[in-house]
């Protein structure tokens, strides 16, 4: 039997999966012996390829509150439907708490023109080209749901053929 050294061991699952720690909050509550602190981080996972989502974990700690927030994303994945250029099949509009969000298609070679945490939800959807503007809020976390809430909200051609029945050649004309 071969002896296992550091080297040899199993090396943990490597995943798709990216996590991107938006914002990381201190936050207090007053208790009856004083105030109480606790972490809040806003984290986006997704692995690049159209799955998104947004989630939010609180803790005693920060390393506790991100892996809280990682596995909060997982729950909340969006499906993203991508053209061939990397861009979204249609312009559409999203909403998240007092926050707006409004993205458009754009051409090849564009980039992801987008500010704050929405940048990074398209980022991490796998979009490459895609304009977007935020709109009623600068809050991180209702901006990026305004985000994946937009991106939920998109359908892809064939879908909407075959919900109303007629074939895709059509729609086109």
């Amino acid at each position: 039997m071969a002896k296992k050294t550091k080297t040899s061991r199993v090396k943990e699952k490597e995943t798709e999966w990216q996590e991107r720690v938006v914002q990381i909050r201190r936050v207090t509550k007053v208790v009856k012996g004083g105030k109480k602190l606790s972490f809040r981080a806003i984290v986006i996972v997704g692995n690049e390829r159209g799955q998104v989502g947004v989630g939010v974990g609180k803790a005693a700690d920060v390393i506790g509150a991100v892996k809280k927030g990682v596995a909060d994303g997982k729950k909340h994945l969006v499906e993203v439907p991508l053209t061939k250029s990397d861009s979204i099949p249609h312009p559409t509009n999203g909403t998240g708490g007092g926050a707006k969000v409004m993205i458009r298609p754009a051409a090849p070679g564009t980039g992801v023109i987008a500010g704050g945490s929405v940048r990074t939800v398209l980022e991490l959807a796998g979009v490459k080209n895609v304009l977007a503007k935020q709109l009623g809020s600068g809050n991180p976390l209702n901006n990026a749901r305004a985000a994946a809430n937009a991106l939920s909200a998109l359908r892809t051609f064939s879908e909407v053929a075959e919900e109303r029945d007629v074939p895709i050649e059509k729609l086109y004309s």
